[in-house]
């Protein structure tokens, strides 16, 4: 069998190869191959098909000797062997050696020059490339003459695997080779795989550097103040991180260096369901030409895009370059964090919409990750369903867990970062009783506790989650700061609280090995 080295660099030199087309020419590429359509803004349009997200089940890292027993192992980062990636590996690579046109984007990961991974993706489709080429950082005419990638992103969603022959669990696999330094993508049209892939790799070397790998957005202030925020998907990250006052650094994924911090993208993934200019103006006006619109249902007379349509998914997603948002850091790196936001969509209406955390509680609120899904948004959920996801991106994160929370902490201790809890979610009752916080309020929170309006503020104990909460916030009635006195039945709102509570001592129970100071101080224990 040829080494899938030389499988690779044969690919690369063939003849079917275009490298580094610009945004016009893949925008051609993808109306001449009928990838997508062209929106009235110039954006590029496109399906995805059968999957409209990820697929973590079909996740796999080789399980080699260099990384084997580096690696947390289970049901997130599940091993594969060296021999099935090798023979699917070179499955792939004949497969696309015979298609008319492969397309190559060259670029790197993390805006930090001194940290940054030179990474290449090679595409099928011409939509993922120009997918590839908004989302990661794009080299300049004299970096790319020296550029040598250390990383390849090999993504072929036309290929699919035989779970019998090839051994997968279905058609799609996703499959990181540490020792390869190969990222394969098969059976699955969704980009977002490549974006993660490559989060998931830098999850794994940064810490190796000593450096805090985050699942976070990040902003900075005229006064150099940075604000990091983590939250799951539909905790109001990416919103809340664009802010007309502040210069945005990241939407998704950045390192914290000694130096400071640094965006891992080139570029915004943002969700797009019920999308507005006037609830998120500088979003909606970065989708222009180039961008591209994931499953979004476009009007096929007027090309006008209809963001509060989810009949094909409620992942509708726009990819787009950060220098499609006006206020922005250049190049992606910022000082050390002074606040770091922890932002959650409780469904339960319990959660505080504001509280201040010591170090040990966020150490175990980064570790528990929660925030709630809701009724309807899946099959057999017909409650709000707590969900948890270790330091807000447990689907990303190769090491153990414990890594990233000492390492925050630590960061915490440094450099004597203010802490805070946002509940994005219902307040006056759960979901379906109460209401959805107003975004006005949580944004006039958030730039409370950004700009240190909180620091000495008067604090009440919460008597069940253990934690302080704000008596007053500019712009915020005080009414609204204590989740107990919104609802009408208090006893009611005790018993909900007990059973998110409990929820969450279930769910740390998983962490056998953490300092008890962070089990007895950081969690809801007062019942």
């Amino acid at each position: 069998m040829i080494s899938t080295v030389n499988s690779l660099n044969e690919i690369m030199n063939g003849n079917n190869i275009l490298v580094q087309l610009s945004v016009p020419q893949l925008m051609e590429k993808v109306v001449e191959n009928k990838e997508g359509l062209l929106t009235d803004a110039g954006a590029i349009s496109v399906t995805t098909g059968k999957y409209t997200g990820r697929s973590p089940k079909d996740k796999y890292i080789v399980k080699e000797k260099s990384v084997q027993d580096k690696i947390e192992w289970g049901s997130i980062n599940q091993p594969i062997s060296k021999d099935i990636f090798t023979k699917l590996y070179d499955k792939v690579l004949h497969y696309l050696k015979h298609k008319n046109e492969l397309y190559v984007f060259k670029g790197f990961a993390g805006a930090d020059e001194k940290y940054r991974l030179p990474i290449q993706v090679i595409n099928e489709y011409a939509w993922h490339n120009l997918f590839a080429h908004q989302l990661f950082i794009r080299p300049t005419e004299d970096e790319l003459k020296n550029h040598e990638a250390q990383f390849s992103v090999v993504f072929a969603p036309g290929f699919k695997a035989d779970p019998a022959i090839d051994g997968t669990k279905s058609e799609t696999f996703i499959i990181i080779s540490f020792e390869e330094k190969v990222v394969l993508i098969g059976g699955t049209e969704y980009a977002g795989e490549m974006k993660k892939s490559i989060f998931s790799i830098m999850n794994y070397l940064l810490p190796e550097q000593d450096i805090f790998s985050m699942h976070c957005s990040a902003n900075v202030g005229e006064q150099g103040d940075v604000a990091l925020f983590f939250g799951l998907s539909g905790t109001g990250k990416t919103t809340l991180s664009t802010d007309e006052n502040r210069r945005l650094i990241g939407d998704d994924e950045h390192g914290w260096s000694n130096q400071g911090v640094f965006n891992i993208e080139g570029g915004c993934y943002a969700k797009c369901i019920n999308l507005s200019r006037e609830k998120e103006p500088q979003i909606f006006d970065a989708i222009k030409y180039g961008a591209v619109l994931e499953n979004v249902v476009i009007d096929k007379n007027t090309r006008k895009p209809d963001y509060n349509d989810a009949s094909l998914t409620e992942n509708t997603r726009a990819a787009y370059p950060i220098d499609a948002i006006d206020n922005i850091v250049r190049p992606s790196v910022a000082g050390h964090p002074s606040t770091i936001i922890f932002l959650t969509a409780d469904a339960f209406g319990v959660l505080p919409p504001i509280s201040k955390l010591t170090k040990e509680q966020a150490m175990y609120h980064f570790l528990s990750g929660y925030t709630s899904k809701l009724a309807g948004t899946e099959r057999g959920i017909t409650s709000p369903e707590a969900t948890f996801s270790t330091c807000y991106g447990s689907p990303f994160l190769p090491l153990p867990a414990k890594r990233y929370a000492e390492m925050l902490g630590q960061k915490i201790d440094e450099h004597n970062v203010q802490v805070f809890l946002v509940n994005t979610g219902w307040t006056g009752g759960e979901y379906g009783v109460g209401n959805r916080m107003k975004l006005s309020y949580t944004r006039a929170m958030v730039q409370a506790a950004i700009e240190g309006k909180l620091e000495n503020v008067e604090t009440i104990k919460d008597e069940i989650f253990g934690l302080n909460i704000p008596l007053h916030v500019p712009g915020v009635p005080d009414e609204v700061l204590l989740p107990n006195k919104t609802w009408t039945d208090e006893n009611a709102y005790t018993e909900k609280a007990k059973e998110l509570a409990g929820k969450f001592r279930e769910n740390f129970k998983k962490f056998t090995n953490m300092d008890k100071a962070i089990e007895k101080l950081g969690g809801p224990i007062n019942f």
